[in-house]
């Protein structure tokens, strides 16, 4: 079986982090039995921040996605890299399968040569599965939803709804990442649905991390305890991911933990207004914001603080949280999103909390903090709950069974 993986959102030399889910996804299913070729839809058009610092910027971008080789080789996946041009994605961006779908059927016609692929696997409506429904309409097409095209584009304008929809519409089979996503997905056009989470690699021991060094209960002023202590956040700086209401609970918690620090790994538009609060808070000094790492150093990172939180919304899914209960490490997320809720469904090692209520934010971080031995268990609890439902070959043997299903 030899299949076409087609993506906008990909690692590149530039961002060794984009897209990092659609690769792990891509070498899982390799890994499964399936021969992978990737084409990422690379857009060498400076982003709408670099343009309004200046011509300075804009052209140090230019020349930064210039400098991407069109082929290379990730992790034994051959993959190359499609550039082209579109208008802003803040209006445009419903119409970027329009923009890529040229360069996309030339470079399609290219590797049928020397890859004759039976199946092309769209990562997002919009624009890869768009693309290829423009180019490739008889080839059978499969379209993974990974929250992007049901929460923000289709609902954004009418031109998104159709965009979405006509290449849901028009796959033989669409992906979910979660129950949630798979439910806006029939309602934007898809017709059968399989919901396929991505994962994480759980390590086959439970790394040292600070949980496991003291279970019994002790005073939460306690410096013995109050020194290993420390909150993470992996994620990129974006509103949504609320890392304000935990700069906020840190500050509620001063006093019962005052050595309480709170780790920040991602970069993203909202590091300065977050460096602010925290400095308006009085916590500046017990925040660390490391910026973007590697995805296995973010990992490994994660793996060794007290607690994973990321009361964000709109989380379609999010494999941060897995990744950090794949090693033990218990984590807290927003009630009543698609992917916490399904994470919390499938076993323990989740906590939820109501939507933008720091009070209740803070109430749960200082509950586990306070009981090491409830926190130790729920890490248990996380490692299992991962181990069992959210493994990256879980992933890669659930979607090669997607692709037998399409090609039957």
């Amino acid at each position: 079986m030899r299949v076409l993986v087609v993506s906008e959102f990909y690692p590149r030399r530039a961002d060794p982090v984009l897209g990092v889910w659609a690769h792990r996804q891509a070498l899982a299913v390799a890994k499964a039995g399936a021969d992978v070729h990737v084409v990422v839809l690379h857009r060498v058009v400076p982003p709408a921040s670099a343009l309004r610092a200046g011509p300075g910027a804009a052209a140090q971008s230019l020349a930064t996605q210039l400098r991407q080789p069109t082929h290379e080789v990730r992790d034994g996946l051959p993959v190359t890299y499609v550039p082209f041009i579109s208008p802003p994605r803040n209006e445009f961006y419903p119409y970027w399968g329009a923009w890529a779908a040229l360069p996309l059927l030339l470079a399609m016609r290219r590797l049928r040569g020397s890859f004759g692929f039976d199946l092309v696997h769209a990562h997002n409506a919009v624009p890869a599965g768009d693309a290829v429904r423009r180019v490739h309409a008889a080839m059978p097409l499969v379209v993974s939803v990974h929250g992007g095209d049901v929460l923000y584009t289709a609902p954004s304008s009418l031109a998104g709804t159709r965009a979405v929809s006509r290449a849901l519409g028009g796959a033989q089979l669409v992906l979910a990442n979660s129950l949630g996503t798979a439910a806006l997905a029939s309602r934007y056009g898809a017709t059968d649905v399989r919901v396929v989470h991505l994962g994480a690699d759980v390590p086959p021991d439970r790394p040292q991390t600070p949980q496991l060094r003291a279970v019994a209960p002790k005073p939460a002023n306690d410096p013995s305890t109050a020194a290993v202590d420390r909150l993470v956040t992996v994620g990129h700086l974006v509103a949504r991911k609320r890392h304000a209401d935990v700069l906020h609970a840190l500050a509620l918690l001063r006093e019962r933990h005052p050595q309480l620090q709170y780790l920040i790994i991602g970069d993203g538009p909202e590091r300065e207004p977050l460096r602010q609060l925290a400095l308006a808070l009085g916590v500046a000094d017990r925040v660390e914001m490391r910026g973007q790492l590697d995805p296995a150093q973010a990992a490994a990172q994660a793996q060794q603080c007290t607690l994973f939180v990321m009361p964000s919304e709109q989380e379609a899914f999010g494999v941060a949280y897995v990744e950090a209960m794949s090693a033990g490490v218990a984590a807290i997320g927003t009630r009543g999103e698609p992917g916490p809720e399904e994470i919390a469904t499938a076993g323990g090692g989740i906590e939820l909390v109501n939507a933008r209520d720091v009070e209740a934010l803070a109430d749960c971080i200082d509950g586990l903090l306070t009981d090491p031995r409830r926190l130790h268990e729920l890490g248990e609890q996380a490692r299992l709950t991962v181990r069992d439902n959210f493994t990256w070959q879980r992933c890669g043997e659930r979607t090669y069974e997607a692709y037998e299903q399409v090609l039957a």
